[in-house]
């Protein structure tokens, strides 16, 4: 039996991977690559920090869930649909049984005792910022699976987040009281009572609860990561997230809840436990859905280790002109600038290669990032001042550890020889600019197409 354990682990961890996928037939190259994808995904379960992130959005879970439902309780209430609040609640809360009832019954008193008059403006102060905490904690999740170092502005958090979380309720709410609606009138009920529309609305109606949760699994994958995040693995992954999340919700209801009694160990804190086992079960399949899609989408990065790539010097060198020429051409041809997903796919290089590189040209202010989400790029000053040899300076000296400044610990021969070297690429390279070596290779790639 170990050794059969230790055979299936081994071919897992290497022999998986030494097959070459693009030798098989298409149906078993699908297999071994979802194979692949199952493995890195159980492995980050394991091993990364969806663990860790799912129990500290279990915490900013507890303390904002009744702000964050009195303020969009208060905002549908406008609207005349904040009576969905608690079906909705109730659905999300099902698999607790008898005990998530309950707890929707108190949370629902809770929203409905607070009064914002009577908290004043520091209250209401606080009662927004521990509502928006959630969402950037749980953005901050995100742009980790996706290997996103930096954060939305403040200025753009605070008018995305409020978007979300005053705009976004009531078009979902409004869709389900407008579903209510129709189906509760009389053209509905007819339809229904004639065959087969009667035996459609039925099977609608038990598939509507789990597209519902789909949807609301691919908004969050879409919209809440800080960078551009493809429909097509989004859908998927919330699909496979979705379908778990309410899977696991009956396993839930049936073997915990159902069996366990928790009453006879914990007494009154019964309700407490099971809410906090249930938030992170749900918390834990939102982010390896996130993740999912994150590997959809960069499939390079399905690989057996997590170990962090790097490169040398000469090939960040080799990288960074060539971000520049791809930049940089775009640019002079008046094409639209290229974002991160077209360097990587016209580089074919993982983005997390491609980052530091892309760091050290626009601190050496080589290009600027524009677009909403700050993931385009074009040159930052006129290709004409930029040298050649400013380039290359700012790439081998990005993100270099500072060594020892005391003389005593310089070697004279070395640093002649840095320094003459210094001096070789400047005099090669510190009268040429960017843009007379693109406009060189444009003539020469139209001088190869006219042979």
């Amino acid at each position: 039996m170990q050794n059969s354990l230790e055979k299936i682990v081994g071919f897992l961890q290497q022999g998986l991977w030494e097959i070459d996928i693009r030798g098989r037939p298409p149906l078993q190259g699908r297999l071994l690559q979802g194979m692949r994808l199952g493995y890195v995904l159980a492995r980050d379960l394991l091993v990364g920090q969806l663990t860790m992130r799912a129990m500290s959005l279990v915490y900013t879970t507890l303390l904002s869930i009744v702000p964050l439902l009195a303020v969009s309780f208060s905002v549908l209430k406008g609207f005349g649909v904040h009576n969905q609040v608690q079906p909705l609640l109730e659905d999300f809360l099902a698999p607790l049984g008898q005990k998530g009832t309950d707890l929707v019954v108190t949370i629902i008193s809770f929203i409905n005792n607070m009064h914002v008059g009577v908290l004043g403006s520091i209250g209401v102060a606080l009662l927004f910022y521990t509502v928006v905490s959630l969402v950037a904690k749980i953005e901050d999740a995100f742009n980790h699976i996706w290997h996103i170092a930096t954060p939305r502005r403040f200025i753009q958090r605070f008018s995305y987040y409020f978007s979300i979380l005053l705009i976004g309720p009531v078009l979902v709410f409004s869709a389900l009281g407008i579903t209510a609606t129709m189906m509760s009138s009389a053209a509905a009920q007819y339809l229904i009572s004639l065959e087969p529309f009667g035996t459609i609305t039925y099977v609608i109606g038990h598939i509507l609860p789990y597209l519902f949760t789909i949807a609301a699994f691919a908004f969050a994958y879409v919209l809440l990561p800080n960078t551009a995040v493809r429909l097509a693995p989004a859908l998927v992954a919330a699909l496979v997230a979705g379908l778990l999340w309410r899977a696991v919700g009956w396993l839930f209801t049936v073997f915990i809840v159902g069996t366990v009694k928790y009453d006879a160990i914990y007494s009154g804190f019964a309700i407490v436990i099971v809410l906090l086992i249930w938030l992170y079960i749900s918390w834990l399949i939102l982010l390896l859905g996130a993740q999912l899609s994150f590997y959809l989408q960069h499939p390079e990065f399905v690989r057996p280790a997590r170990n962090v790539q790097t490169l040398s010097n000469i090939a960040k060198e080799r990288l960074a002109l060539a971000v520049l020429s791809l930049v940089g051409g775009a640019y002079l041809r008046g094409q639209p600038a290229p974002d991160e997903d077209e360097l990587v796919r016209r580089l074919g290089v993982p983005f997390d290669l491609i980052d530091p590189v892309i760091h050290a040209l626009s601190y050496g202010r080589v290009i600027i990032a524009v677009g909403e989400q700050a993931d385009r790029y074009l040159p930052a000053r006129d290709l004409e001042v930029i040298t050649l040899y400013e380039v290359l300076a700012c790439v081998r000296a990005a993100q270099s550890p500072l060594l020892p400044m005391d003389p005593n610990h310089r070697i004279d021969a070395v640093e002649q020889l840095l320094t003459r070297v210094d001096r070789a690429l400047a005099a090669e390279f510190a009268t040429q600019t960017v843009r007379q070596w693109l406009l060189q290779q444009q003539q020469g790639s139209d001088h190869a197409k006219s042979l």
